[in-house]
């Protein structure tokens, strides 16, 4: 091997142990990737960043734009309505859930249907007194399978069609990849609905009631502000401070007035009874410091810290969210975003440690209080999902008619061949932005900057693969290999390693570093390449054996109580069957 092929194996290896320790995001494992690939010049310097102009990653920010607005425009939200009449029956059930996550999918983000799906499939199985757990895995498989059938639904689709692009002339079409794509989802959500779902852990008790998730009354104290005390006349926040983070005030007793949720900038007089969420050390610290008097314990159910003006309810920590990896008390919740963080749950457990020191992980479902009005910005804000609302009544926008037809005209351009994916999606989004659709605000933060920058770093080092001879080291055993055995076993085996490295590491990534592979594979073989890209396509959605391949499986973890090792119950089996129905039909749709 040359001095370029053993640096960048190196570069990749240690990559590849970075993303599965998962201590430092995706998107910056990558980009340390490439500069440590420039450093050694493996990558020249002046395409350093031609990644981030790519088409693709274009396509997939321009979608991540789009699936936003079609959330706002209500239409989808009309589709979920047809669970609820399907919930009395589990297999039924599952199967709505699945097949419209799978459906929607195909034409949106996959993370995107997820979230918007996600509080529904909840409360669907709360009300049919079913353990959510059975539904949200099959809800993020499904949502996998549907990102199969079309080029815009996964952004491995979108990466694959470019690639074809280099190398045939022609990039994959908006359905070229509909005949295999929907022939795996369709067996894959049949599998999942009359076997799938009877594997999986049925807790209930993980989430049959919040109060049973989250028990906070044993933390809930009252303390009594004295008239001699040093913070009479002080604000809220500055009791907080005094706390380093550690309470949360949920309410405030003055005379005859109970105000819950209380401001951080009220100012405390004599005889204020605080009632206040904290362990004991951090209210005995209160108690000496500030000279606050204990009452005693107040055993308040979670139903009685809301009212007609403030809320409390569940939702979950999305990927690339503001809390990834950060605390309460470094995000200072309570002064920045009005909101009391009451309780931590992971993995379908609460989290019984000071709650200001908590580092938030994606998928971690928070308790939050605060005033219904500010509720929706302050959550949109920390990039957390509302789930079981309690009442909380999140307004619904009028529905945005717009949105769906510049889609559909977008889908139109790209199928007719009028314009390019990049151009008509693109054009797509400034019609919505240009008709107040959607706002300019919204349009950045719609864009998932972590996937754009995962894929605009990793882009050159996947050239670089080809262009330093790389990828003809890898494919050398398998080349070999295709010598002795049939077609189908080489497709199948390339099928299956990019699963294998899609399942701890992201599906865009895989796909941007297993396509150059099947190519060289293809010429090796004298062969189309049209079936091996395929191959890498199914291969790099297909992330059922852990939740950290994908983020539709890490956004699910949390609400369901899965843990780690019960993805793989319902995965492998889906794994083999997929492999199974997939590499017989490219072969048939995409001859070799």
């Amino acid at each position: 091997m040359t001095f370029d092929q053993t640096a960048l194996f190196a570069i990749l290896a240690i990559a590849l142990a970075l993303f599965v320790w998962g201590r430092f995001r995706y998107d910056v494992v990558a980009v340390l990737a490439l500069l440590a690939a420039v450093v050694l010049d493996i990558v020249p310097a002046v395409e350093a960043f031609v990644g981030f102009g790519h088409p693709a990653v274009i396509t997939v920010a321009a979608i991540l734009v789009l699936t936003r607005a079609l959330r706002n425009s209500g239409l989808v939200e009309r589709a979920a309505r047809s669970l609820q009449p399907l919930s009395h029956h589990p297999t039924r059930h599952v199967l709505a859930v699945s097949g419209l996550a799978a459906a929607l999918s195909a034409f949106m983000n996959n993370v995107g249907a997820v979230a918007l799906l996600l509080p529904v499939a909840i409360k669907s199985a709360l009300d049919a007194k079913r353990s959510p757990s059975l539904l949200l895995m099959p809800l993020s498989f499904g949502s996998l399978l549907g990102g199969l059938i079309t080029l815009i639904g996964t952004p491995p689709n979108i990466i694959i069609a470019n690639v074809r692009m280099d190398e045939a002339g022609s990039a994959f079409g908006m359905f070229d990849f509909a005949p295999v794509g929907f022939a795996v989802a369709v067996a894959g959500v049949l599998f999942i609905a009359l076997i799938g779902w009877r594997v999986l852990p049925a807790r209930a008790e993980v989430r049959a009631h919040m109060d049973s998730l989250f028990d906070i009354a044993d933390y809930i104290t009252e303390v009594r502000l004295p008239k001699g005390s040093a913070y009479v006349g002080k604000r809220i926040v500055e009791l907080e401070t005094l706390a380093q983070g550690d309470i949360a005030v949920v309410a405030l007793i003055r005379r005859q007035d109970r105000i819950l949720a209380p401001s951080g900038f009220l100012r405390l007089q004599p005889d204020d009874i605080l009632v206040i969420e904290a362990d004991t050390a951090t209210i005995n610290r209160l108690v000496e410091v500030a000279g606050l008097t204990l009452v005693g314990a107040a055993p308040t159910p979670v139903d009685e810290l809301g009212s007609e003006r403030v809320g409390v309810l569940e939702a979950v920590v999305m990927p690339g969210s503001r809390l990834d990896g950060r605390t309460a008390r470094a995000l200072r919740l309570h002064s920045r975003y009005g909101v009391n963080l009451l309780g931590v749950a992971r993995q379908g457990q609460a989290i019984a440690e000071r709650l200001g020191r908590v580092r938030f992980q994606a998928g971690d479902v928070l308790l939050l209080q605060g005033e219904r009005e500010e509720m929706p910005d302050s959550l949109a804000a920390l990039g957390c999902l509302p789930l079981a609302q309690r009442g909380l009544g999140f307004g619904r926008r009028r529905p945005l008619a717009a949105t769906p037809i510049a889609f559909v005209g977008a889908i139109v351009a790209v199928v007719t061949g009028l314009l390019p994916p990049q151009i008509a999606f693109v054009a797509a989004v400034a019609a919505i932005v240009l008709l107040g659709e959607i706002g300019l605000r919204e349009v950045y933060e719609a864009i998932d900057w972590s996937i754009v920058v995962l894929l605009g770093a990793l882009i050159p080092v996947g050239m670089a693969l080809e262009t330093s001879g790389a990828s003809q080291t890898i494919a050398a055993p398998i080349l070999a290999l295709g010598q002795e055995v049939p077609l189908s076993v080489v497709i199948g085996l390339l099928m299956v390693v990019t699963m294998l490295l899609s399942d701890i590491m992201n599906n865009a990534a895989t796909a941007v570093l297993m396509a150059p592979i099947g190519v060289t594979i293809a010429r090796g073989l004298e062969a189309s390449a049209d079936p091996f890209l395929m191959a890498v396509a199914i291969g790099a959605s297909s992330t059922y054996l852990t939740p950290i391949g994908h983020q539709s499986n890490l956004l699910v973890m949390g609400p369901g109580g899965y843990r780690f090792g019960d993805y793989w119950r319902m995965g492998l089996p889906l794994d083999v069957i997929i492999v199974c129905v997939a590499v017989p039909m490219i072969l048939l749709v995409w001859p070799a």
